[in-house]
């Protein structure tokens, strides 16, 4: 029999943590049901040997280990799924894995030989991939638990590359959607910069020769004042726009700031429709994905709330959780938290009454990602033209404050 590590709740809602003895994990999961615990997380127990290969082979890393990174981590996801589809055991795998890194990924090649070595020394892979916590995830470790329970590890591998492939793809179409704007933005910084600091002033001291004693229009003295301003203090200018991003950053690591920041985004339009199309795509992929490899409901929607990357979803889902653990259903949770849209709710009503819950979140989760593909390229379309007027607006409006008194000059000349 194995040991397993759990943490689970009594019916008095209290936490209880302690070591069961079982065949797989799903048997613990029973043994413990039936004692009227309700278990969030079950790891197994680290055996002597895999101490040993621990020692050998560095599982004591930690968070001193290299990070793989993202997209190299879904390829070698998906090219050890298909080696071990293909009938290699996984220690060949790894090692085959780690010789093709050998040159092209320092960080991955020096990740799968610690993960060789200890799985050579007795180590189950979910027990060598918890060693590397910046490169796998909570969500990862999980989905390779489940699969070494269930014997489809290949199946679990294929699911994880999928699921990682279709989040980096919806990652890559944001991400994308703000260069245009953000680059804009630091291109009419710039050019205002410009103008205010250089050219301005030589302007105002042409004005004061040419015109002196006349008053300014009240543009043009607005523009001069700010003109002034960083000429003489831009270090001041430059230092509280650094302290402000700073004290921004660091609210944003607080549950306050990051809770006040997420409800705005999700709240707050023109983006709040892209933000809760993605984060319900996000939910549904996760969930779904966790569920369909086996993984426990309650355990499931622990490991989401914690890769969700949003406090208020964050909440929403430990609503979700206690709802569950209570045995209750999602739906209701779902619609009072106001974050996920009705048709989301439905469609999970739907899959607990069917009891095809796993393969309805993956269909939501698909019609959401295809939603956020149509939302970046509208917001995309939409935001050029409106970028393009704000750089007019900003220069245009620089110009006329000093063509203005030009005017007024030359009439003046004229006469």
């Amino acid at each position: 029999m194995a040991r397993f590590q759990y943490v689970a709740y009594d019916a008095n809602n209290k936490e209880r943590k302690g070591i069961i003895e079982a065949d797989t994990e799903q048997d613990a999961v029973n043994a413990l049901k039936q004692q009227q615990l309700f278990p969030t997380s079950i790891i197994a127990a680290k055996s002597t040997a895999a101490s040993q290969a621990g020692a050998r082979g560095g599982k004591g890393m930690g968070f001193a280990a290299p990070k793989i990174p993202r997209k190299d981590l879904t390829t070698m996801t998906r090219q050890l799924a298909t080696l071990l589809e293909a009938g290699l055991p996984l220690v060949r795998a790894l090692r085959t894995l780690e010789r093709q890194a050998r040159g092209a990924s320092p960080q991955l090649c020096k990740v799968l030989g610690d993960l060789g070595d200890q799985v050579e020394g007795g180590a189950t892979f979910s027990e060598a991939l918890a060693g590397h916590p910046k490169s796998f995830n909570k969500l990862y470790v999980s989905m390779v638990r489940a699969g070494e329970a269930s014997g489809a590890m290949e199946i679990v591998l294929v699911r994880l590359s999928e699921f990682m492939e279709k989040a980096a793809r919806i990652a890559g179409k944001v991400k994308s959607a703000m260069v245009y704007p953000i680059s804009v933005l630091c291109i009419a910084g710039g050019i205002t910069a410009g103008l205010m600091i250089f050219i301005v002033p030589k302007f105002e001291k042409m004005f004061e020769e040419m015109l002196p004693g006349e008053p300014m229009p009240a543009i043009t003295q607005i523009v001069m004042k700010a003109s002034n301003f960083l000429a003489e203090k831009a270090h001041i200018a430059l230092i509280g726009l650094i302290v402000f991003i700073v004290c921004f950053r660091l609210a944003l690591k607080t549950k306050l700031g990051a809770l006040a920041f997420d409800t705005a985004c999700i709240k707050v339009p023109p983006f709040n429709g892209l933000v809760i199309r993605t984060v319900s795509a996000r939910f549904c992929r996760t969930l779904g994905t966790l569920m369909a490899s086996g993984v426990a409901v309650l355990q499931a929607l622990q490991i989401v709330k914690d890769t969700s990357g949003n406090e208020l979803v964050a909440r929403a889902i430990q609503d979700v959780h206690d709802a569950v653990k209570e045995g209750e259903g999602m739906t209701k949770p779902l619609e009072k938290s106001g974050v996920f849209p009705l048709m989301l709710c439905s469609m999970v009503e739907v899959g607990e009454e069917t009891g095809a819950l796993p393969d309805m979140l993956n269909r939501v989760a698909g019609v959401y990602e295809e939603e956020v593909d149509r939302a970046v390229e509208g917001l995309t379309a939409l935001i050029e033209p409106i970028m393009i007027c704000f750089l007019a607006v900003v220069v245009g409006s620089i110009v006329i404050a000093m063509f203005a008194p030009l005017v007024k000059m030359i009439d003046k000349l004229g006469g």
